[in-house]
């Protein structure tokens, strides 16, 4: 049975590109693949295409299902699809699978066409301007001179943000939620922590591990264990298991004993058996690296000053990873940059994961948003 307000069964699309890729490291990708999914009709103008960045362990499917028995759908789906706050009847909403992932696109994982082996340690680090570089040759296969909007949560807030300075003239809104100018150093240091749980995994070989026919499933599984726990809030995780024992009394051992263990476990074991471990590595890596003011004598409102989209800047009060504060580095330094920014701080418990969930006052927000979009798409 059709879901309502669902996109319904989709299936991705895999874009090969010949022209090489100069990376912001110097090394060049002679050829790669981008693979994505569309939802929605593009119109006559092609002025109603909508871009999802992903964060980092997202991918391209955004909305809808691959098959009707998938347990699951599109991790944004309460967000994109008929009647959604990125309304398919509007939209054309494209997603993607960035460079060195792990779901499609050219990444680590991917035979290597000059050895026949699996890239492995040999797939250089892709950088956030890398992935929008990308993205615009995307977008001109597509056919989209100009994005209505580029949408991202987290690190693909990053990607929305680096849009708006590296092609100003083709994209009208930046749409940057849960996000950051840059990372503090204790985001950097949980992610070397992470990455040092799987560099030091003696399954990892040096990022060759396919050639070894093992994974190393410890080291990425602690990695996401302490990622997800910089997801959530404390007051979220107190609420949803509190000090809940799975056996109702101490047993006095290592193994696990309270529910909020097991979750953490649940989800490292879960993860493990779906990523990549170097594409793990190189997402993270792009975080630490983001720093769009950078080369504008470290000023972020410089950075900016090119830039001719319209944003919006969005924040929830219990993201302790990307704070409020954070977001306001941003809207003062489009402010100072004298560009046109709304900005809302959206009450929450959910932590930084807050971007995902189904929260009435943050879509009823981004409906407007989109809506007024959509009304210049019709104009």
């Amino acid at each position: 049975m059709a879901e309502p307000n669902s996109v319904g069964i989709v299936t991705a699309q895999t874009a090969h590109f010949d022209q090489p890729l100069t990376l912001m490291s110097g090394a060049v990708l002679p050829a790669y693949d981008l693979t994505y999914e569309t939802y929605g009709r593009l119109n006559a103008d092609k002025s109603n295409a909508i871009l999802i960045c992903h964060a980092l362990s997202g991918h391209h499917h955004v909305a809808g299902r691959h098959r009707l028995d998938d347990k699951s759908p599109g991790w944004w789906d309460n967000m994109i699809g008929p009647g959604k706050p990125i309304d398919t009847n509007r939209f054309f909403v494209v997603g993607v699978n960035n460079l060195g992932g792990c779901h499609g696109s050219t990444g680590p994982s991917t035979i290597n066409p000059d050895t026949g082996k699996p890239y492995g340690s040999r797939f250089p680090l892709v950088l956030v301007a890398d992935w929008v570089n990308a993205q615009a040759r995307l977008a001109d296969y597509l056919g989209i001179q100009q994005w209505a909007a580029v949408v991202g949560g987290s690190l693909g807030g990053m990607q929305a943000l680096r849009w708006s300075i590296s092609f100003p003239e083709r994209i009208r809104h930046s749409i940057v939620i849960a996000s950051a100018p840059k990372l503090t150093a204790q985001n950097i240091a949980f992610n070397d922590v992470a990455r040092q749980a799987i560099l030091t995994d003696p399954d990892f070989h040096g990022g060759d591990f396919y050639e070894h026919h093992t994974v190393p499933k410890r080291g990425l599984r602690l990695a996401r264990m302490l990622g997800h726990i910089t997801y959530l809030s404390d007051d979220g995780m107190g609420e949803k298991f509190g000090r809940m024992l799975r056996s109702g009394e101490y047993k006095y051992g290592f193994d696990v004993e309270f529910e909020i263990e097991s979750y953490l476990r649940f989800q490292g074991d879960r993860f493990s058996g779906t990523f990549d471990a170097n594409t793990y590595l190189i997402m993270t890596k792009a975080l630490d690296y983001f720093d769009p003011a950078r080369h504008y004598e470290h000023s972020l409102s410089k950075a900016l000053e090119q830039a001719k989209a319209r944003f919006l800047v969005v924040s929830f009060t219990s993201d302790w990873r990307f704070s409020p504060a954070r977001s306001k580095e941003i809207v003062k330094a489009l402010l100072d940059a004298k560009k046109h920014v709304s900005y809302a701080e959206i009450e929450s418990a959910h932590g930084h994961d807050a971007f995902l969930m189904d929260d009435k006052p943050y879509h009823d927000l981004m409906r407007a948003y989109m809506t007024n979009i959509a009304k210049e798409c019709a104009a």
